[in-house]
């Protein structure tokens, strides 16, 4: 079982940044891909970036593609979305996920666990 708390959500303004923390529990993450999800109330659950387990390949979401970054320390089994330029349509809960592959999907039902998720609000 992996355990995933995110943390560093909250409050800001259009036009700022966040960055957001996801630690794994244990060291099988190191093999592990790992995504952030997102979402805003009455909406689906939506695909914002993921990262393979060396962390040399990334994907991301249409929407937030060339403002956020994700990003992994295998040392310190954390997996970061750096989030800048964010907009009020950014606002939502985030969620970490974990996927027992090697191969990163696009779609929540890939990702085999989850965190709690993190707050974001990003007001106009």
């Amino acid at each position: 079982q992996v355990q995933l708390v995110e943390s560093g959500g909250g409050l800001v303004q259009a036009g700022g940044s966040l960055r957001l923390s996801c630690a794994a529990s244990r060291d099988t993450f190191r093999t592990y891909t790992m995504g952030w999800f997102r979402q805003a109330p009455a909406e689906e659950r939506e695909f914002v970036a993921a990262v393979t387990w060396a962390g040399s390949i990334t994907y991301y979401g249409a929407s937030v593609k060339g403002r956020f970054t994700i990003s992994r320390d295998t040392a310190k089994n954390t997996v970061y979305l750096q989030m800048n330029s964010l907009k009020p349509e950014d606002t939502a809960n985030y969620y970490c996920a974990a996927r027992r592959s090697p191969n990163p999907v696009v779609t929540s039902s890939g990702y085999d666990y989850w965190g709690q998720g993190t707050q974001v609000t990003v007001s106009s």
